[in-house]
């Protein structure tokens, strides 16, 4: 076995084929980040300056109870978005319940 030090591993974007239709924007798609299964994708409290896209795998959104329990707020799939916020921070926790890829979108400097 290989040990490794980090749950959290990036791969570069490919750039889009000419050959799309233009209705397709023509810019290159983010990279899709990997996450291992309990991996911590964001933790509240955190800036949020991104919201993320599930390319494969299932994401869990929960927030930490006073007495130690988890409640668990959505639960999302490929093809979903998550990590949307009213303010600059993040109110909940994101985890991998398996191996997970995500697109990040960051938000454009100046946007907050």
């Amino acid at each position: 076995m290989h040990a490794q030090s980090s749950s959290r591993i990036s791969l570069p974007s490919h750039p889009l084929q000419s050959s799309l239709p233009t209705a397709f924007d023509p810019t290159p798609l983010q990279p899709v980040s990997f996450f291992r299964c309990g991996s911590e994708i964001y933790a509240q409290g955190e800036k949020a300056g991104a919201f993320y896209q599930v390319e494969f795998g299932a994401v869990r959104v929960y927030r930490l109870l006073a007495d130690g329990r988890r409640q668990i707020s959505a639960f999302h799939l490929a093809g979903e978005t998550f990590g949307f916020e009213a303010d600059s921070t993040h109110h909940f926790f994101a985890e991998a319940i398996n191996a997970v890829g995500v697109r990040v979108f960051r938000f454009a400097t100046g946007a907050d």
